[in-house]
């Protein structure tokens, strides 16, 4: 009978990264929210017969108010388009304190190359413990990816069974779970800011297309000098529509902008961070 060789068995690395259950209501319940409060003010606040000299005795869901009493209160004739640029600003403010919030606990406390650099320090001297307890006074998200990947290194160590290049792609290995686990975090909910800079332009735009439309309707059925003043009040009402969308563009894209950098440098941290560990234990432990 032929000799039968025993199979070796590969030996299966166990991880340490477990996904985290975070909650994103907020990506649905905020607009709704917003649109009903931009509705609110446009309505109430805007449109609260205080402010017009000729206030409708008949109220409604849209009033025709006249004579308005201020300069922002003539944004309230601008239309029904105003509600919604008034809910896309709100849904902008919501977002913008959300991601702030969320990138500004991503970050952690302390410089991220200064943390890297201790990380190193007690790597060379074979303090993988005392690696750790930086991680967790970092407190972010490269301090959790290089933590996981510190667990991993430590049990690589102390692991007698794989050659020291599987034990730098287990190192590595856990490094990209908990990566793949951090950056869906930090950019969530930021395709609403660079969703809106684009269409509240648009939105605003669309305000200012009906008005002009209504306006010059007007001038063709009335004629006269009365006419065209309303023609000029008519447009002015109308241009609040592109201010109001334009300066939530605006807003939106600096914001965008700001959030998007500050996640490259967690990115960069976290790329970094991985390096470190991969090249320390190839170059400690051969």
């Amino acid at each position: 009978m032929a000799e039968t060789k025993p199979t070796a068995t590969p030996v299966k690395s166990s991880t340490s990264v477990q996904p985290k259950k975070r909650s994103n209501s907020i990506s649905w319940l905020a607009p709704v929210i917003c649109i009903i409060a931009g509705y609110v003010i446009w309505r109430f606040v805007l449109g609260a017969d205080g402010n017009f000299a000729k206030p409708d005795p008949n109220g409604g869901f849209w009033p025709h108010h006249q004579g308005p009493k201020s300069g922002i209160v003539k944004m309230y004739e601008g239309g029904i388009i105003v509600p919604f640029l008034i809910a896309l600003f709100l849904i902008v403010v919501t977002f913008v304190i959300e991601r702030a919030l969320t990138i500004t606990k991503a970050t952690g406390s302390g410089n991220i190359a200064e943390f890297i650099r201790k990380v190193q320090y007690h790597l060379a001297n074979k303090n993988v413990d005392q690696a750790i307890s930086e991680c967790d006074k970092q407190k972010g998200s490269v301090g959790n990816v290089m933590k996981a990947g510190l667990r991993k290194y430590k049990e690589m160590m102390s692991n007698t069974e794989l050659d020291t290049e599987q034990k730098v792609l287990a190192i590595q290995k856990e490094v990209e779970e908990a990566t793949a686990l951090e950056l869906p975090m930090l950019e969530k909910n930021l395709v609403f800011l660079s969703t809106i800079a684009s269409v509240a332009t648009l939105v605003g735009l669309l305000g200012t297309v009906i008005g002009m439309i209504t306006s010059f309707s007007a001038l063709g059925t009335e004629g006269g000098g009365a006419a065209a003043a309303e023609l000029s009040r008519g447009i002015s009402e109308a241009l609040y529509n592109t201010a109001l969308g334009i300066g939530t563009s605006a807003v939106a894209i600096i914001f965008y902008n700001i959030f998007t950098t500050r996640i490259d440098a967690i990115t960069y941290g976290i790329d970094e961070s991985g390096f470190t560990l991969t090249q320390s234990f190839a170059s400690l432990y051969k």
